[in-house]
């Protein structure tokens, strides 16, 4: 990292990221201890929690920072006030600065929140100083300079933050009969939530889990993110296929804003979900247990090196083997149905035909994939001397 003589303080930045979380370790306690909070508080906290949060992951996210869907002016609206409210920059800002990011990420001088600078930085302190690496530039969202939404709530952010964080809250308390309820937890506790579980994807999602798809960066999946974050945990997929509008790939991953997605495409609401070909994933799994495997062959060389593990090697190399025959194939299928397709001779019976054999291809890259997972059990245990 490039030695730089420390930042200018953001100090409001630091004054809202920093006073909430004490204001809500003092207040919230005190006022249960003396008055306690309504059920319906408790309630609806969760409830406008779940709408911030989806709309920084559906909206800010998936929708505007990479374009993994298009949706009716009606769902960028709601999704712009749920953003709003959870007071993370307007959504030119905030789209901008995540696309330098992906761009860069994992560079200590480029990647505005780098994970390679430690947990503090990522998950909080890149926003309480104002580091070169954050300096807004509008030259990567051009498509955001020309949305109407979006140029709205930018220009009209302030006000817009302190009617979904201080008017609704008031309202919400007022209508349930528990003013303060609707103040300190709608309002307060539930900022504060909203902030750090964001914040978790640019510093835990970058440190902790497990990467099926790519190792070139820091990005883990994790199941326990996911749940946090409404489906973002699913990091590694989500940098490796960042314009997938899905972050849990798998149908039983749990992705409440893909699902919000796909529900609002069944009413017209969304449109042109963008997705990754099975194929293109199964690959990516398919080349990091390769090389899984191998540095796990090479550690057992340098541990053991008495033991015979040519047996091993031999599968492993007849696997790959496979799976080298097996993309040749589908490179070749590619490029004749393109052929065909671009002739636009092709019958609906040929059509079909080739699908059955894409699928067959998929089936073969599938069933590797699982023989390979059984490769790497093996490889974890002791070989008998």
């Amino acid at each position: 990292m490039s030695q730089h003589p420390k930042p200018p303080v953001n100090w409001l930045a630091a004054i809202v990221l920093l006073s909430t979380p004490i204001a809500a370790l003092i207040a919230i306690p005190w006022y249960a201890m003396n008055h306690d909070f309504s059920t319906s508080a408790w309630v609806l906290m969760v409830v406008y929690l779940y709408m911030n949060g989806l709309g920084i992951t559906a909206g800010y996210h998936r929708l505007w920072a990479h374009k993994a869907y298009d949706a009716h002016w009606s769902v960028q609206i709601v999704l712009m006030l749920w953003g709003t409210a959870a007071i993370q920059n307007s959504i030119l800002n905030w789209a901008s600065g995540h696309r330098v990011h992906h761009r860069f990420v994992d560079d200590v001088d480029k990647d505005p929140y780098s994970a390679k600078r430690g947990f503090w930085f990522s998950h909080i302190g890149w926003m309480l100083r104002d580091y070169p690496s954050g300096q807004l530039d509008y030259s990567n969202s051009p498509d955001l300079l020309k949305n109407k939404i979006v140029m709205f709530q930018h220009k009209y952010y302030l006000p817009l933050v302190l009617l979904m964080n201080i008017a609704v809250p008031m309202l919400v308390g007022y209508a349930i009969g528990d003013f303060w309820g609707g103040v300190l937890l709608v309002g307060l506790l539930r900022l504060v939530l909203s902030h750090h579980f964001t914040f978790f994807i640019n510093s835990l999602a970058h440190m902790w889990g497990n990467r099926p798809y790519t190792d070139e960066n820091t990005a883990r999946d994790n199941f326990w993110l996911a749940l946090l974050t409404y489906g973002e945990g699913y990091h590694n997929f989500h940098h490796i296929f960042q314009y997938d509008y899905r972050n849990g790939v798998k149908w039983w991953q749990f992705d409440p804003t893909k699902w919000l997605i796909f529900a609002l495409s069944c009413v017209g609401l969304t449109r042109n979900l963008k997705r990754i070909p099975n194929f293109t994933i199964r690959k990516a799994q398919l080349m990091m247990q390769f090389k899984r495997a191998q540095e796990q062959l090479e550690q057992k060389q340098r541990l053991l090196p008495n033991v015979d593990i040519e047996a091993l090697k031999q599968r492993i190399a007849q696997e790959y083997d496979a799976f080298v025959l097996t993309m040749n194939e589908w490179g070749k299928l590619k490029e004749e149905w393109y052929n065909e397709k671009k002739e636009a001779v092709m019958q609906k019976w040929e059509d079909a035909a080739f699908k059955t054999r894409f699928n067959e291809i998929e089936y073969r890259l599938k069933m590797q994939s699982k023989r390979m997972q059984l490769l790497m059990q093996q490889m974890v245990q002791p070989i008998p001397a």
